[in-house]
């Protein structure tokens, strides 16, 4: 489909730090990033919560390259809670615990309590972002009418926030559910233009729902500081594996939107209200349940909609290489379930707090141990 090299891309994932002992979020955030750059020269960042952390790759070529980032942030990252005394679990949303926690003061965050009040202080949700190259502002804008009817397939796929307040909340991801409540998140609507993109930007930044653009949570964005489109639907993934399928999925989608654009042909503009309705579906059943066609309005099976998802990017990830990673890492889900079914097994399982904590701080680090701490690069 393409004779030039597939768009870069950047993951950025959001994590929650914990006591050992009980599981609850714990304010250090900070000192976790601090420890990161002074033993390991790693640079992470903090978060809105002060019981969360932000990690971030640099540019990458390929999965390998994703892969290997995502490893060695996350070996850095959790050996930094360690060091504070804490662990550092990859969860969309607090296992244990209350909804509240501290608001970090740096910067913007420190402004945001007065205007978001409650809903602020109950933000210490966890997501992956995926940032995918694109040449221009106008071409993120088309991009993103291309991807905005995948966005529910995605969501089922990433999720992994089904236990939340220490019980099950028959949600597979909670933390979408949580998210929604922000008048800028969800399902963006369709754009004709940029001019129209902006038009609307500006609107909800005069009626104080974002304080500026990097405050636009769409699921799917321009984003508001580099050259790229970027796709915010999914929970933090439980797993490095699931990580990367996702980020292979975005890629491959934005590809297939590239080169559709190409070819004169728009992304299909499906109603908003259409888009939230499959979204809320795909956050409560997940990938074993059925799911909102939003082409057909019919409820089919969830899985049968990520077959469709492949079908449509087949060429895209052909062309890349990708397609037999991506088929790989979809049957590994198969046999053990999305981070949501696995959670609920470790809720169902653990003794104790101590137990499911231990569990999913293990799930977080599967797959990096052959990228130990040790291999990352020591301060600069």
């Amino acid at each position: 489909m393409r004779t030039s090299p597939p768009p870069t891309l950047g993951v950025e994932e959001e994590f929650l730090v914990v006591a050992p002992d009980t599981g609850q979020p714990v304010p250090l955030g900070s000192r976790v990033v601090r420890c990161a750059a002074e033993r390991f020269g790693v640079e992470l960042d903090v978060e809105l919560s002060t019981a969360q952390v932000e990690t971030r790759t640099a540019v990458c070529h390929d999965l390998a390259d994703v892969r290997r980032q995502l490893s060695d942030l996350r070996a850095v990252a959790a050996e930094s809670a360690r060091r504070v005394g804490a662990r550092l679990l990859a969860v969309g949303a607090p296992p244990i615990g209350g909804p509240e926690t501290g608001i970090g003061d740096q910067g913007r965050y420190g402004q945001l309590k007065d205007d978001y009040r409650m809903l602020a202080a109950e933000q210490s949700i966890c997501g992956c972002h995926v940032h995918v190259a694109v040449p221009d502002a106008e071409t993120a804008v088309q991009v993103c009418n291309h991807v905005r009817p995948w966005l529910p397939v995605l969501g089922l796929l990433t999720a992994n926030s089904a236990i939340a307040r220490g019980r099950d909340t028959g949600y597979a991801s909670w933390r979408s559910v949580v998210w929604s409540r922000w008048p800028s998140a969800g399902p963006p609507p369709y754009f004709e233009s940029f001019d129209h993109y902006r038009r609307t930007c500006d609107v909800l930044l005069e009626a104080g729902a974002a304080r500026d653009l990097r405050m636009i949570y769409w699921d799917v964005r321009p984003s508001a500081h580099l050259p790229t489109v970027e796709v915010r639907v999914a929970d933090v993934a439980s797993t490095v594996d699931e990580a990367v399928l996702f980020a292979a999925l975005v890629r491959a989608l934005v590809t297939t939107a590239l080169a559709d654009l190409g070819r004169g042909l728009r992304g299909s503009p499906v109603p908003g209200e259409l888009l939230r309705t499959a979204s809320w579906r795909a956050a409560r059943d997940g990938l074993g349940g059925r799911a909102l066609d939003v082409f057909s309005g019919r409820l089919v099976p969830a899985r049968l909609l990520v077959d469709r998802l492949v079908h449509v990017v087949r060429d895209a990830l052909c062309a890349s290489g990708d397609l037999e990673s991506v088929q790989r890492l979809l049957s590994a889900v198969d046999r053990s379930g999305t981070g949501a079914d696995r959670q609920r097994r470790a809720f169902r399982e653990a003794r104790n707090a101590a137990g499911l904590v231990g569990r999913l701080a293990d799930e977080t680090l599967l797959g990096c141990e052959r990228w130990s701490v040790a291999a990352v690069p020591g301060p600069r």
